[in-house]
């Protein structure tokens, strides 16, 4: 199934800053429909780190279900701001994983980043914790 316009959820985190972390996301189609979810592992990392970590992976997935215009929505101020160009990257470890973000979006017609309160975005860190509590059993 393609689909022109997709919403994305994500968020990112970690046990520790460095520790174990994980990614969610959410993908809606036009309706507000899930049609796709991702909750992983994804190793050692920073808070920032895998904020960024689920922004590509909801990037990647939405340009896999064909979309051309992608509003994200994220918890992390950050990363928002970053993406949004009102702060510089100043971080090594982000600034490659800014650029990867940023390429990704170059296939996009349109993509907006938004800063929502982390209430907002309960199912993606729902589906971070569950990432988490999967690796720890």
């Amino acid at each position: 199934m393609q689909y022109n316009k997709l919403t994305l959820y994500t968020d990112g985190g970690s046990r520790g800053n460095p520790g174990p972390a994980g990614i969610g996301c959410v993908i809606l189609d036009e309706q507000g429909n899930a049609v796709e979810k991702i909750s992983e592992y994804i190793g050692e990392a920073t808070n920032n780190q895998a904020e960024y970590q689920a922004l590509l992976a909801g990037l990647d997935k939405a340009k896999s279900l064909g979309a051309q215009e992608v509003a994200v929505f994220l918890d992390s101020e950050l990363v928002v701001k970053q993406m949004n160009r009102q702060y510089r990257v100043k971080d090594k470890d982000l600034a490659s994983l800014f650029v990867k973000a940023y390429n990704l979006t170059l296939g996009f017609k349109k993509v907006i980043f938004k800063h929502i309160p982390r209430e907002k975005n309960q199912l993606a860190d729902k589906l971070v914790n569950l990432a988490l509590d999967k690796e720890e059993k």
